[in-house]
């Protein structure tokens, strides 16, 4: 792994901005580069994907994509307004059946299928709340409306969770590589009950993202001593 850029201190986590992380493959390396909270570029295979885009993201150096992966319908995961501005001839985009009401150009991919695309394979995995909402009886996310996402190079199995609480279905992953795993209330879940559900799926690595607001010494502080390594980035640098 390389970083780059500066890299400072907050606590007893290490933070890096527009870290570049780097993993090596069967097939040649994968570069995942964070943008924004939610948003971030990963690049194989001389194929660039997209996660989330949104408007606000420092995106400036990097190429346009050949694939966009769009979790959910609410702002900070959906932008229309940016999508012209990544996009090229030929960008493909998946999303969930609710996002594709509005991106009307997106192949829609539901809960627990999968698609063959390039270098990839693109596992859609459920993402919802159990238990927090706007008001009783109402839930911020609805178990089948999002998509989470493996992503697979290489051999290599790559974890995006989007908007989602400690479900089964993120318990019963196997075989992950890296994750990227959300924390924040009251839309998500807290660091703690995110480590929860990592020890269960016990992914090599897992970084933090989606994270605006929490404490995330709890949640490296959760998984110590479980062989997970975590590894902790700013995604809220000011560029």
């Amino acid at each position: 792994m390389r970083l780059f850029a500066g890299v400072f201190l907050i606590g007893a986590v290490v933070y890096a901005q527009r870290s570049v992380q780097e993993f090596e493959t069967a097939d040649g390396v994968v570069k995942i580069t964070p943008i924004q909270h939610a948003s971030l570029v990963l690049e194989a295979g001389g194929k660039v994907v997209y996660l989330d885009p949104v408007s606000g993201g420092n995106f400036s150096g990097l190429a346009p994509a050949d694939l966009i992966l769009i979790t959910d319908i609410h702002g900070d995961h959906m932008d229309p307004k940016v999508l012209p501005t990544i996009s090229k001839s030929g960008t493909a985009i998946f999303a969930p059946a609710a996002v594709a009401e509005t991106i009307k150009t997106a192949a829609i991919i539901r809960n627990g299928e999968t698609v063959h695309t390039g270098p990839f394979t693109i596992e859609a995995i459920p993402m919802y709340n159990l238990k927090r909402g706007p008001a009783p009886g109402k839930l911020f996310h609805d178990k089948g409306r999002g998509n989470g996402y493996v992503v697979t190079y290489g051999g290599k199995r790559f974890y995006f969770s989007g908007d989602t609480e400690n479900i089964p279905e993120m318990r019963a992953l196997r075989d992950i590589d890296v994750a990227f795993v959300c924390m924040n209330l009251p839309y998500t879940m807290p660091p703690e009950e995110a480590a929860e559900a990592v020890r269960a799926f016990h992914p090599k690595i897992v970084y933090p993202y989606h994270y605006r607001g929490s404490d995330l010494n709890v949640f490296k502080n959760a998984l110590a001593g479980s062989g997970i390594e975590v590894r902790i980035l700013d995604w809220y640098y000011k560029s």
